[in-house]
Parts: structure tokens; sequence; C-alpha cells
């Protein structure tokens, strides 16, 4: 299997090349240094992100429907054989939601550094998402029980990403303005601490800046700063 390159990011890194760093497409910058990675918990995501039970449970009553209805008309065995279709069909569909979810998970790095967040997503199509501090407004934390969780990130500025594009690693049902998402990860609530220390941190570091040059636009999109598109 090839992976092809369709663009370059605002670095100038080449995208035929292999990940120098697992989840990065280049060597972070000299003086950043990577927090943690991770990626979704591929149960929770088939759960939360796919609805597996609900759709588990609506398939079961179907089959029980199918039974009550033809308990009247047809014997015992008749009534339950009827209802059995829709059981397997109900069967079916959770299992390949559940290898969507497992190839999804398997697909995605989530890096946090001390500068930025990075999302490679994408299971067919990979793309990376680099998302810096000075373009998240806000960070909320969706905690699940056993630990772990959802942090969702807000962004400003002339940032704009594709719902489309980042599902299912985006805040649920944010459709106008989609917040990319860490989906799903264990020990969120740690995560989340370490993010927000970072992005403090480096929100609140001095910038200096030549006298008489404008400074450049830093923009976080899945389009152009680094983006990197892969097809299989």
């Amino acid at each position: 299997m090839s992976h092809h390159n369709t663009t370059q990011n605002a670095h100038g890194h080449d995208d035929f090349e292999i990940e120098p760093v697992e989840g990065l497409p280049a060597e972070p910058p000299k003086g950043e240094n990577i927090l943690w990675q991770g990626r979704p918990d591929w149960w929770r995501l088939a759960v939360e992100s796919l609805k597996v039970k609900w759709v588990a449970g609506y398939f079961v009553l179907l089959a029980l429907w199918r039974f009550v209805s033809q308990l009247d008309l047809l014997p015992m065995g008749q009534a339950i054989g009827s209802a059995v279709p829709f059981l397997i069909l109900g069967f079916v569909t959770c299992g390949l939601l559940t290898l969507v979810a497992v190839a999804q998970a398997r697909a995605t790095v989530y890096t946090v550094t001390d500068a930025r967040v990075v999302m490679r997503i994408g299971a067919a199509l990979n793309i990376t998402i680099n998302i810096p501090y000075t373009q998240v407004g806000n960070a909320m934390l969706d905690l699940r029980p056993g630990g772990s969780g959802t942090i969702a990130l807000e962004t400003i500025g002339h940032t704009r990403l594709s719902y489309l594009t980042c599902w299912p690693h985006v805040r649920p049902w944010y459709l106008r303005e989609a917040q990319p998402a860490l989906r799903c990860i264990p020990e969120a609530e740690k995560v989340a601490t370490l993010l927000s220390e970072a992005a403090e941190a480096r929100v609140a570091m001095p910038k200096i800046a030549r006298t008489g040059a404008a400074p450049a636009p830093q923009q976080a999109t899945a389009a152009s700063a680094t983006t990197t598109v892969a097809a299989e």
C-alpha cells in the first residue's frame, strides 16, 4: 500500500515522507516538547459516536414487534423464526459499526505539545490538523464514568473546520461552527489539565516582533497550515 502526497504544509514538509514522529507530519520545532499522545478508546467511540447500543436496541425492538405481531397468526416456533432476521440484521449492522470504530481509533493519533494540539485522523484518508493554542478560545471536557472523556476545542480567529472532515473527532451537533475534539480518550481529566496548563503558559508567553514588520497571521486550518492528505 502506498501513500501519495497532495499538499505540503506551511513549514515546507513533504508529505511523501514517512512520519518522523508518529502522529506528526514533521519533527517538532526546536524548543517544542510533546506532552502527551494517545488515541480514542474504540469501544467508547463505537458507543458514544456511532451509537452502537442505540442501533442494537432498535433492532431488538423490531424483532419483538415482529414476534408479537405474528404470535396470534403463527405457532410459537414460527413466530420466533419470523423475528430472527431482524436480530441477524442488527448483529451485522452493529458489527460493521464496531469495525468502523476500531479502524478510526487505530488510524488516529492525538498529540498535545506545549505549543499546539495536533490531530492525525481519518481511516481512509489521513488528515493532520494543527491547532495552535493562540487559536483556541476555550476547551470543554465531557467526562464519562471510568475516566474516559472528550475534550472539545472552540477555535477562534479565521479558523474554519468542516464538521464532515473532522467527524467523528468533533463535538456532536455543532455543525455550523465545528469544534474539533479529542474523542473518547482515557484519563481525559488528566489530559485536559495538561492541555489547559500548556495553553495558558503559551498564550501568556511574551512575543517579540521586529519594529515596522507586520506579524504573519497564524491560523489553524484543516486545508492549509498543516494538512496532510494521503490516499490509499
